[in-house]
């Protein structure tokens, strides 16, 4: 198992959290990985594993989830407020250059950082997001998220999770049920299973309209130069499928992969996925020379 410290940082008064698995020495850029709306850094433990040591890998928490402070203003979990916060981040660690991966909520901030963070930005992976989301997919998010529940032991919670994350994950088993409750559940000081986030984070969506911020095709063309991977579930209905071509057509340097027999959104563990992070790493190393 690799190993990683537990880093923390401050921005707008909180204190937020963040996974370090240490690589890199050879000086290669980190991969700064952005989690969805609901998840924390466990999300990328499978894909840390693999890459560490021979790549740093940083693994955030917004604010609201998982280690990370809980924001007393709920209006601040929105997407332009986790930018200036991630862009505190990057000025902490002194980031010349990075690798995004941005899973869902990530990825819309990844594409807001872009025009800011253009120079730093060596390639970026968008997991199943795009600068436009399928409403229904939305509408589907916006009915489960906040609402507070918890379960006596984590085959209850696993069980709970299977029932409404099912259509996403067609071809999974009570385990893996199990480890996904694991990344996205934790255990109480009560010794229940509750969320590991903050239920207010749901409270901006409830006033907001289908797309989370105005136009993001211009920011994602800040990024058409820059070495991309974009993944879309097979099953995803965040990702239109017209939406995923759109981004193929306008990153120039992208490569688009449709991850079979999942929905929104692909773990980063599954075979074809893992097979596309590590060719754009290579072609981020071989940009670099």
């Amino acid at each position: 198992m690799a190993h990683y410290t537990d880093g923390y940082w401050w921005n707008d008064g909180l204190r937020l959290h963040y996974r370090d698995y240490a690589g890199g020495a050879d000086g290669r850029p980190p991969v700064l990985c952005l989690p969805g709306l609901t998840r924390n850094a466990r999300d990328f433990e499978g894909l840390a594993e693999r890459l560490a040591p021979d790549w740093r890998v940083i693994a955030v928490e917004f604010r609201g989830r998982g280690e990370s402070a809980y924001s007393k203003n709920p209006t601040s979990y929105t997407p332009l407020i986790y930018v200036l916060d991630v862009q505190a981040l990057i000025r902490e660690l002194g980031l010349t250059g990075f690798v995004a991966i941005g899973t869902s909520l990530g990825g819309l901030v990844t594409m807001l950082m872009a025009e800011g963070e253009r120079e730093r930005i060596r390639g970026v992976v968008l997991n199943d997001v795009g600068p436009e989301l399928n409403p229904a997919g939305i509408e589907r998010i916006r009915a489960y998220v906040g609402r507070s529940a918890n379960w006596p032991t984590w085959l209850h919670a696993a069980r709970a999770l299977s029932e409404t994350q099912r259509p996403a994950y067609p071809d999974y088993g009570i385990e893996d049920w199990l480890r996904m409750a694991k990344k996205l559940y934790r255990l109480s000081s009560g010794g229940r299973i509750v969320l590991d986030y903050d239920t207010r984070i749901a409270e901006p969506m409830k006033t907001a309209g289908d797309q989370p911020v105005a136009d993001l095709w211009p920011a994602l063309a800040a990024l058409r130069e820059t070495p991309a991977l974009v993944l879309r579930g097979e099953l995803s209905d965040v990702l239109a499928p017209a939406t995923f071509a759109r981004m193929g057509q306008q990153l120039q340097q992208a490569e688009t992969v449709t991850i079979p027999r999942v929905g929104h959104a692909p773990t980063l563990d599954e075979p074809e996925a893992a097979a596309a992070i590590d060719r754009l790493l290579t072609r981020v190393l071989a940009a670099r020379s």
